[in-house]
């Protein structure tokens, strides 16, 4: 599946050759930028969980069409490399994946170059423009999939949901760390549409529109998808604060540094105001700064005594035994039932 759908990646950026060539060296060396980050590595969860959706509403690796599903579902991989490219950059992020982010990437160009300008917002702005390239990229390579108009009509409202719903939790999110909503209702919302949508939720309702599924199996995939998304999520955020750099990619304690108004941060300031004052004053003012390993290891500390890491790991426990219930309820197949389980497990109970 990983090797099929980057197959179908580096086979699409080829056919952009042709558009970018005009454009000249900046450009051609922009769109090899965006390439290599796209094929450098990942889990390809969002085109996996798309085309098993599609599978289990009863088609085959051996349909007619599945060429075409396989590669509209490898797409998602592109609306990825535009959400993370944009997210590293409103994060002020300068690692992803062990590798220098694309704005650091071309901020070093730039000041390497003793180029004209400001070095920091050269290279925010190019990595902007490449992520917004990785979008509409995204929607070209649906286009020329080869879907027949008929699964293209289905696939093109889900589709839009779902970029709407990744941009506008992107909104959210930043919205929520300046106006300082605090509240673990405020962080689930963001996690409901940032990421949970466009990584789990919205793929199954792709394959399942491209495959014509019935209403049933398209609600009790949202459902599965929506649930197991938020699980991922709040996984993602105990290893922003707790995660292996060597394995993980990104240095420890970074969701701090970057002041995330996580669950797991909501969670523990909605104990401290109640049971420890100074422990939710020393949270707060560390938010969004440069803080030492030493601070790192006493905020981890005091998010463990609070129980906030305990109330995030019963609340994942929570949403995935939901989750897999309304699968084992549904229609899908019996085989896309044990591999959308494995999925859900291995999402929720990563340590990368």
């Amino acid at each position: 599946m990983v090797a099929a759908v980057e197959e179908r990646l580096a086979h699409f950026f080829v056919t952009r050759r042709e558009y970018i060539a005009p454009l000249g060296p900046v450009v051609i060396d922009a769109a090899r930028a965006l390439e290599n980050f796209v094929l450098r590595g990942g889990k390809r969860t969002r085109p996996a969980f798309a085309w098993t959706g599609w599978l289990g509403a009863g088609h085959s690796a051996d349909d007619p069409e599945a060429d075409a599903v396989l590669t509209a579902c490898a797409a998602l991989e592109l609306v990825q490399a535009a959400a993370l490219i944009h997210d590293d950059i409103i994060d002020s992020s300068r690692t992803r994946r062990g590798f220098p982010t694309v704005h650091v990437d071309y901020e070093t160009r730039h000041r390497d170059g003793q180029w004209a300008g400001d070095s920091a917002h050269y290279g925010a702005s190019i990595a902007t423009l490449i992520g917004d390239l990785a979008l509409a990229w995204a929607d070209d390579m649906t286009r020329d999939a080869g879907l027949d108009p008929a699964a293209l009509h289905r696939f093109g409202p889900v589709w839009a949901a779902m970029r709407t719903e990744v941009l506008g939790g992107q909104m959210l999110d930043i919205h929520g760390e300046a106006g300082g909503d605090e509240s673990v209702e405020a962080a689930l919302q963001i996690n409901r549409f940032k990421t949970a949508a466009y990584t789990i939720e919205r793929p199954l309702h792709l394959g399942a529109a491209l495959a014509d599924a019935d209403p049933e199996l398209i609600a009790a995939y949202r459902e599965f998808g929506t649930d197991i998304g938020i699980a991922f999520q709040l996984r993602d955020d105990l290893l922003g604060v707790f995660g292996d750099p060597a394995v993980t990619g990104k240095p420890s304690g970074d969701d701090l540094r970057e002041g995330k108004r996580t669950v797991l941060i909501a969670e523990a300031l909605r104990r401290a105001d109640l049971s420890d004052p100074p422990a939710a004053a020393l949270i707060r003012s560390s938010l969004g700064t440069d803080v030492t390993p030493d601070e790192v290891t006493e905020l981890r500390r005091i998010l463990t005594d609070l129980g906030a890491v305990d109330a995030v790991e019963e609340r994942i426990a929570g949403l995935t035994d939901q989750a897999l219930a309304a699968l084992d309820a549904s229609t899908a197949t019996a085989d896309a039932k044990r591999q959308l389980r494995a999925m859900a497990l291995a999402a929720t109970a990563r340590s990368y």
